[in-house]
């Protein structure tokens, strides 16, 4: 592929750098949310950690894309308070028996050509929608986060306070990456980083008062050791609505990311992905293995558009992610103070967020049936932070507006099936 000859050592490493850095915050984020729902915070940063580098690795090695593979925000928050809270009497144990089943499904599902033939299916400017929609969603996390944005009580959000250190501090980091980008800078992103992180630290936002280095531990062991007992807590406890939200959000998640990212780095052939299912089955297998040391399922990860936008190309960048993962597990508190100060992180989010949206371009904007669905992807995903919504919106809205103009035939049987699917999820099901 002509992305692949244009090889850069230095690229993909900067580029994974990039996007540990920008993804770190899960390593923090994903054993706290767990935490809520009884599980030992050490066991899920470790858990975290082990699933990363197993979906990340086979990523890198055998699909050989530049894209991360992490426990899904999202699918954390839905596995601790939709699933382990709201359910009387249900401990996080056996709902990681759940977890474990789908990831078994999603293994032999990422065996058969359903999930690579499920790329070619969607239709192009739902797949530019879907480019577009991730790039304002993570926009807008990244606006999130530095506090450049924050909540409104009537108007849902508004600006934030620019006095506030935070948020001058990002609006410096993002002045600093700009500059690096207009100079034509390889590695703009990773040293706006630096920069940022230099000033948080000598103007004392930044510190590491827990020291560097710790020993990661599991506290509880192997959280699902036996998988007939994990498919016979599905069926005793009637976990077959969660099972089914996890296999379907999961999919057209990691999809959809797979999709944006690629098609951002122009790995693209004629449209479809090589290797497609290699991908899937990264996202499958660290699902399964997650399960089995304690974390909630996982997903192709949005942040690895940063690294594409500072050259990685290959699975170079996404190996380099793992080795850092890697070490992180014994830099806990380095890693918890870096990716906890979000003015260091977010304003290559933002950045990344803008070169996406231009794929907006290439919709098809005149043809009400091509545009609306595009639309409301690209607006859903940011107002209900989630990718799988938009796309669900998508695939409903899709057929449904062909079908109204008399031209059922130019959606693909799989996206009337995925569209019932999905509408039986949206009402019916929790997400």
């Amino acid at each position: 592929m002509k992305a692949h000859r244009s090889f850069s050592w230095k690229k993909e490493l900067l580029a994974g750098v990039t996007t540990f850095f920008t993804m770190a915050y899960i390593m923090v984020v994903n054993p706290l949310i767990l935490a809520d729902a009884g599980l030992p915070f050490e066991q899920g940063f470790t858990a975290t950690i082990i699933a990363t580098i197993v979906g990340t690795a086979i990523m890198g090695l055998w699909a050989n894309y530049p894209i991360a593979i992490a426990p899904a925000m999202g699918l954390n928050a839905y596995f601790a308070y939709s699933v382990v809270k709201a359910e009387g009497g249900l401990t996080y144990a056996i709902a990681f028996s759940a977890v474990f089943v789908a990831g078994v499904l999603f293994v032999l599902l990422s065996l058969t050509p359903l999930r690579s033939k499920l790329i070619e299916v969607i239709p192009d400017n739902l797949k530019h929608a879907i480019t577009a929609g991730i790039g304002l969603f993570i926009a807008f996390i990244g606006l999130r986060l530095t506090g450049l944005v924050t909540a409104h009580p009537t108007n849902l959000v508004t600006l934030g306070d620019l006095h506030s250190p935070k948020v001058v501090l990002a609006l410096i980091g993002l002045f600093v990456t700009l500059v690096l980008l207009s100079l034509n800078v390889n590695g703009a992103l990773f040293f706006g980083m630096v920069a940022t992180g230099l000033i948080a630290y000598f103007t004392g936002q930044l510190s590491f008062e827990k020291g560097i280095v710790s020993v990661p531990t599991l506290p509880e062991g192997l959280i699902v050791s036996n998988p007939v007992q994990a498919f016979s807590d599905v069926g005793q406890y009637g976990l077959y609505a969660v099972v089914f939200s996890f296999l379907l959000v999961t999919l057209f998640d990691t999809t959809g990311t797979v999709l944006g990212v690629s098609k951002q780095a122009g790995l693209l052939v004629d449209n479809r992905l090589p290797r497609a299912e290699r991908a899937m089955f990264a996202d499958s297998v660290a699902t399964l293995i997650g399960s089995v040391f304690g974390t909630s399922p996982t997903s192709a990860y949005i942040e690895s558009a940063s690294g594409v936008a500072a050259g990685g190309r290959t699975g170079v960048t996404a190996l380099v992610v793992a080795v850092l993962f890697g070490l992180s597990a014994f830099f806990s508190p380095l890693v918890s103070a870096v990716s906890g100060l979000s003015a260091i992180t977010a304003p290559a989010l933002i950045v990344v967020g803008s070169l996406m949206l231009g794929s907006v371009r290439h919709i098809h904007w005149e043809e009400m049936d091509e545009s609306f669905p595009a639309f409301l992807v690209i607006v859903s995903m940011p107002l209900t932070s989630s990718i799988a919504t938009g796309i669900a919106l998508g695939f409903i809205s899709y057929p449904l507006m062909k079908a109204l103009r008399g031209k059922w035939r130019e959606a693909h049987p799989l996206v009337y099936l995925f569209a019932a699917l999905f509408a039986y999820q949206l009402a019916f099901l929790p997400h």
